[in-house]
């Protein structure tokens, strides 16, 4: 089941609009649920969705299990952005006095 989600009423509706914040049945078979379930008992992983669309009367959505990244993975991405932010201003600085 999906709580949370909100899926915007149609504009041209009329006064039988679900409620856009409801709860949401999530319609996969219970060997499709059991398995997701699984996989995100597993520590570091989640279920993700990546897409969501709409067909006929219905809202279709796309998920994905994702694994976070480890602490050295964070630190090491933390690293690589403060030296693209260092290159940048000495770039700008080194603009300005010419």
């Amino acid at each position: 089941m999906f709580c949370g989600m909100h899926i915007s009423p149609y504009e041209h509706g009329n006064i039988y609009n679900k409620d856009p914040l409801r709860n949401r049945k999530l319609l996969l078979s219970k060997h499709e649920i059991s398995r997701l379930s699984a996989l995100i008992k597993q520590k570091g992983y989640s279920i993700i969705p990546v897409s969501l669309y709409f067909k006929n009367n219905l809202a279709k959505i796309e998920l994905g299990i994702g694994k976070g990244k480890k602490l050295y993975d964070k630190r090491e991405e933390l690293a690589k952005k403060e030296a693209q932010r260092n290159i940048e201003r000495q770039m700008r600085e080194k603009n300005k006095v010419q």
